[in-house]
């Protein structure tokens, strides 16, 4: 009996001291990222991720020094309503959407009937992320989603983004060289990767959920994001209205969440 305790002891030492180490692996600057990304892609196996989607996916993946300084120098949502709304172009966003829910009517009545989001919110979003996707973002996304995945800070967070980012690689939805945002987030809407692996739509029904090609699969993937984040169909999403609620689940900064609610109703009128 008492060996079988020291047993048990000497495993479970063995294994606060591997946690420990993991734990302690994360860094705050490049020198010891090619030793995270040689152990990460050691463990990845046994989460189901198989070493030649491994090897593909990272042959091009390196530090991210833009994401860094990126994560580091958010200051956008500090700004007051009315500033946020002229650094983001609120009022060009607001006449282009208009523009753009009347020559893609169809999409949008299709989107609303589906998932009882109207364009107004969907337009909004679309325009603030990526101009309507005129602007996808110029960081290479798996290298971006690696580095704040060794990053100290939230590396647990983006450890599963990075973990998704590989899902969609493997099934065919998330090239390996694609760019997009300094945090990894992709396509049209700006997914981040788990969110794609929650919320992604077939919007165009071709079989894949393409957020960067597609706007009708980025159009209907944030439909569905906002249903899955409480969307009441036919209720309102101003604030103090009940889908100002999944509006919130969208972005954590009120002044952006207030933008969308602002934005979306002057396009919807």
């Amino acid at each position: 009996m008492l060996k079988s305790i020291a047993g048990g002891v000497a495993a479970l030492a063995m294994l606060l001291s591997v946690s420990a180490a993991q734990a302690a692996s994360c860094g705050n600057d490049a020198s010891g990222f090619n030793a995270w990304v040689d152990n990460f892609k050691r463990v990845a196996p046994s989460k189901g991720i198989s070493p030649s989607v491994l090897e593909t996916a990272f042959a091009n993946v390196q530090y991210n020094r833009p994401t860094i300084r990126a994560d580091r120098g958010q200051k956008s949502f500090k700004l007051s309503f009315d500033e946020f709304m002229k650094k983001r172009g609120g009022q060009a966003i607001i006449s282009r959407g208009k523009s753009m829910k009347s020559a893609n009517a169809a999409l949008f009545a299709n989107i609303e009937r589906r998932y009882g989001v109207p364009a107004g919110p969907l337009l909004a979003i679309w325009g603030m992320e990526t101009g309507f996707g005129s602007f996808l973002g110029d960081q290479h996304t798996l290298s971006a989603v690696a580095t704040l995945a060794y990053d100290c800070r939230r590396s647990d967070y983006f450890t599963e983004q990075l973990y998704a980012a590989l899902q969609l690689v493997a099934r065919g939805d998330l090239s390996t060289t694609a760019k997009g945002a300094a945090h990894g987030e992709i396509g049209q809407t700006q997914f981040l990767p788990v969110n794609v692996i929650r919320y992604g739509a077939d919007g165009d029904g071709d079989g894949h959920v393409d957020m960067v090609r597609s706007r009708a699969d980025a159009l209907a993937s944030t439909a569905n994001f906002l249903v899955g984040h409480g969307w009441q169909r036919g209720a309102g999403y101003q604030q103090g209205q009940p889908n100002f609620k999944a509006i919130q689940g969208w972005n954590a900064a009120t002044v952006y969440q207030q933008a969308i609610a602002y934005i979306g109703a002057q396009i919807d009128g």
